[in-house]
């Protein structure tokens, strides 16, 4: 018998039908013998509704009491879902984050998980019961209601699974798993069906949305074996794990392990993102200590800085300019708390971009084979895009372009590594990501 956690996103919950749906699917793997959590967010578009309606009360509302809020759609659907799952002849049980033992910080929003503690859904699974644990949200140490953020819901699912030691954390989506492009920009994408941690944090990182990226770094830290699949289909999706999985046989004589890892891609797949925009400062004294104090001032705003470039000083003037690219949600705090300290730091003013995208290629053995560089800039080249800003790891290249140009430019490189699937185009069942 194997304890199995699944999550659904809002797309796969939507309506009543929806639901439905999804208690036939988790009635079905409790009958073939497994115990089963559940983690379900809110129905389709209700968070976003939520947080107009509290926008249409008051243009800055108490954080805590948007987390109260918030917290209203999961329960919903958590409630829903049992009795869906009841009515098939199966024992559920609904719970909230905070009486399934997710504890988190005081951050109100964006808060982050300090302990598991899931005593209930333990004794629920022990009594032959389906646990139905609402995602997204969890309890302070002052006993308030807290939201993880975005795509938390994928977060509570892997730390449940981590907590109760379950065999694998299945993800269900709206797509058939990670794919080596978002579908629906590029509808020749290739359904991924192996991916490691590693691929999946840099993937996550820059903008595929299919899986969270908190959820990636706790399933990596904690070694959880994360499936990701369509809850429309029965179609096997992506597993994320630590390792490529059987591609390469240990025990096998090593020129054969040689040509097989020779022969393996190296490139995992193209992400995009327009959730980020690009701040310089302009004619910053280039002298010991002045980037230090700029980056103290944006964290200070908590920024989240992404990508980071210090153009090469004039000879003549001694100035500088430094960019960075950071969420749109953070550029307002960070604008007015490096305007406040414009004569302490000495710049001479701040350019902001917000019609910028980001695109990443991402794959293992990245650093170790040369020309892939080369290849991705000449494909932009060959498309008429222009490149602003680069950043690369190991196993990640990162370039900012202009936003209007960011589809073109995830086509174009998506075809120049040959990455586009010959089995025709993949299915998107609704249309979130989520």
């Amino acid at each position: 018998m194997a304890l199995v956690v699944q999550k659904y996103g809002g797309s796969s919950v939507s309506d009543a039908h929806s639901i439905k749906r999804v208690a036939k699917r988790i009635a079905a793997t409790k009958r073939a013998g497994n115990d089963v959590v559940v983690v379900v967010s809110a129905m389709g578009d209700t968070t976003d509704e939520l947080l107009d309606l509290a926008g249409q009360i008051t243009p800055l509302p108490p954080q805590r009491e948007l987390d109260i809020l918030l917290t209203s759609g999961e329960r919903i659907s958590m409630s829903l879902l049992a009795m869906a799952i009841t009515n098939l002849g199966v024992k559920a049980k609904s719970f909230t984050g905070q009486q399934a033992g997710l504890m988190t910080d005081a951050v109100h929003g964006r808060a982050r998980l300090v302990d598991v503690v899931p005593h209930r859904i333990r004794e629920t699974v022990e009594k032959g019961q389906v646990a139905i644990v609402a995602g997204f949200q969890g309890v302070s140490s002052t006993n308030d209601v807290t939201t993880l953020g975005r795509g938390g819901s994928d977060t509570t699912a892997v730390a449940l699974a981590a907590g109760l030691d379950a065999d694998v954390c299945e993800i269900y989506t709206d797509v058939d798993g990670v794919f080596t492009a978002d579908p629906r920009i590029v509808p020749s994408a290739r359904k991924i069906d192996r991916v490691t941690y590693e691929e999946m944090l840099e993937l996550a990182a820059s903008g595929a949305k299919v899986l969270a990226l908190r959820a990636v770094e706790y399933a990596r830290r904690y070694d959880v074996p994360v499936h990701v699949r369509s809850s429309f289909s029965n179609t096997t999706g992506t597993l994320v794990t630590g390792t490529h999985g059987d591609a390469i046989d240990p025990n096998a004589p090593a020129a054969e392990q040689e040509e097989t890892q020779m022969e393996a891609p190296i490139i995992s797949g193209v992400a995009h993102d327009r959730s980020e925009a690009k701040i310089t400062v302009v004619g910053v004294p280039d002298k010991p200590g002045t980037a230090a104090r700029i980056f103290e001032v944006v964290a200070g705003a908590g920024a989240n800085i992404d990508m980071i470039v210090q153009n090469v000083s004039a000879a003549h003037t001694g100035l500088t300019d430094i960019s960075f690219t950071l969420p749109h949600a953070d550029s307002p705090g960070t604008l007015a708390a490096l305007n406040a300290l414009q004569e302490e730091l000495g710049f001479a003013s701040l350019q902001y971009d917000d019609q910028i995208g980001k695109l990443s290629l991402v794959g293992a053995g990245m650093k170790s084979h040369p020309g892939v560089s080369a290849r991705l800039f000449g494909a932009l080249r060959d498309a008429g895009i222009n490149i602003e800003m680069i950043s690369t790891s190991e196993i990640r290249i990162s370039v900012v372009t202009r936003e209007d140009a960011l589809d073109d430019a995830v086509r174009a490189i998506h075809t120049a590594f040959d990455l586009d699937s010959a089995d025709g185009e993949a299915v998107v069942y609704a249309g979130t990501g989520r």
